[in-house]
């Protein structure tokens, strides 16, 4: 027996999601948090099939296109990654607004998704790029002060922008000279300290530099969940950052901030402030997406790696 699973793939900014059309994993229906947790507890294997090798890569994100719950969307989606499931994500947030209209699915070049955290509303631009504007974004503390092995004191802020982050302040590693393996291991460690140091929500880790291109504002580092890094300039990262620098007066509503990636590619992001919390906003983030393939992945039943390739085998 060969399950197939049909597929297409984008890159928004340099970073690739996996648009899963057709042949996924059977969650039912209902509100989509408690799909997530039918999609983890009933078919995790399904998750690791589609984005892990060797399929897939540890730096893919999938996102489970669905019914949605919600009437008044067009789209339901679930996002995932090499290690779990993610509430939003905003580059993957683009790359399936951008597969949808390039599969003539969008009615319009407006449309309603709704993901496990919120409903996003998003746009196709006349330059092709995608708005969306996301869900109520905020940050929880600033000046967090952290003892990190091998670091010393590392201050920064813990935000929500569809994810959790912590915002690094101090340190500032050069992010145009350091190598990504020596950034990979700076943010590892700011992680497990983060984690072990009051915040277990928090999975993403952002570091920040002086951009190179002149027009943007700044430069980010992103590890994500699965130890690997945002090659784009992360949506909910750039969502949180607007949070904080709302919350600092750093940065007006409807001013334009612009964000730079460690690949050079950029985010464009405004906010306003929330009507129904006026401690939150709602931040809207641009991009460009562009389609990279489409296909069928097969899962033969006698195929030993059916269901990807376990992680402890991977990383000896």
């Amino acid at each position: 027996m060969t399950q197939s699973i049909e597929f297409v793939d984008s890159h928004t900014a340099g970073e690739p999601t996996r648009v899963i059309v057709a042949g996924g994993p059977d969650l039912g229906f209902g509100p989509l948090p408690g799909r997530v947790e039918r999609f983890r507890q009933s078919a995790d294997g399904l998750r690791c099939a589609m984005v892990t090798e060797p399929r897939g890569a540890d730096v893919l994100v999938g996102a489970l296109l669905c019914e949605p719950f919600d009437k008044t969307c067009d789209a339901g989606v679930i996002f995932f990654n090499n290690v779990g499931y993610l509430g939003m994500c905003g580059h993957g947030l683009i790359g399936l607004v951008e597969t949808l209209r390039f599969l003539g699915r969008l009615g319009s070049d407006a449309c309603r998704i709704e993901t496990p955290v919120g409903v996003v509303n998003a746009t196709v631009e006349r330059n092709g790029e995608v708005q969306f504007a996301n869900v109520a974004s905020y940050r929880k503390e600033a000046g967090v002060e952290l003892s990190v092995p091998g670091l010393g004191k590392v201050i920064g802020d813990v935000a929500w922008g569809g994810n959790w982050f912590f915002l690094t302040r101090q340190p500032r590693p050069s992010l145009n000279t350091t190598p990504i393996s020596e950034l990979l291991q700076i943010t590892t460690r700011i992680r497990r300290s983060v984690n072990q140091q009051g915040f277990p929500e928090v999975d993403h880790i952002e570091l920040f530099d002086t951009p190179i291109d002149p027009g943007s504002n700044s430069r980010n580092f992103v590890l994500c969940p699965g130890l690997e890094y945002d090659r784009s300039p992360c949506g909910t990262g750039t969502s949180a950052k607007l949070a904080c620098l709302a919350a600092d007066g750093a940065l007006q509503a409807g001013q334009r901030w612009v964000q730079e990636g460690i690949l050079g590619t950029s985010f464009s992001g405004v906010y306003h402030w929330s009507d129904e919390n006026p401690e939150r906003i709602i931040p809207s983030v641009s991009g460009r997406a562009h389609v990279t393939a489409e296909g069928r992945l097969l899962l033969q039943d006698d195929d030993p790696f059916r269901l990807g390739i376990p992680s402890d085998v991977t990383e000896t």
